[in-house]
């Protein structure tokens, strides 16, 4: 494999911790079943502390792509988001395309996922109240582990790699 093949393969959790390493950014990994939904991982997750997210991959008719990163417990009405973020009508991308963007599988989606999308295709919007907490969990691009950090490392996370996120407000 030539190296431009290996660099457009997504990035490996290894590499990931490796990079969070390199921007001296602490995190706490837990190991555990695979999990695919939000009240899978509540059943597995016992006590874990800090804040427990849901990462939604949209996308609208004009083939532009949102990472929705957002309390877990927080209803998403998909009109009315589409309209706030002036997106008109928003669908669930498809496994394919989930792949292709973000490097992940479904169930696996994280905020880390923007690692693989190098061409910056993916808008990335999070959650405001996320920033509250200590910390906020996260797949680290497999779905049987959860990475916490600081919310604040998760904002510098996402801004080295070009995807500053919009804060916006969920009820």
């Amino acid at each position: 494999m030539n190296d431009q093949a290996a660099s457009a393969l997504p990035t490996s959790p290894a590499k990931l911790f490796n990079i969070l390493q390199e921007l001296q950014i602490a995190v706490t990994n837990h190991s555990h079943e695979p999990v695919f939904t939000v009240e899978q991982a509540k059943a597995l997750r016992g006590t874990l502390p800090g804040g427990h997210i849901k990462n939604l991959f949209l996308r609208n008719k004009k083939e532009e792509m949102w990472l929705i990163v957002v309390g877990e417990d927080k209803p998403i009405d998909l009109k009315e988001l589409g309209e706030r973020l002036g997106a008109g009508r928003l669908s669930f991308g498809s496994p394919d395309r989930l792949m292709r963007y973000l490097g992940v599988l479904p169930g696996s989606v994280t905020p880390f996922s923007v690692v693989n999308d190098r061409e910056g295709k993916v808008k990335v919007v999070l959650d405001q109240d996320l920033l509250n907490f200590d910390l906020v969990n996260c797949h680290p691009l497999v779905n049987d582990q959860t990475t916490a950090l600081k919310p604040s490392d998760l904002l510098a996370f996402l801004e080295a790699q070009g995807h500053k996120p919009s804060l916006m407000t969920f009820a």
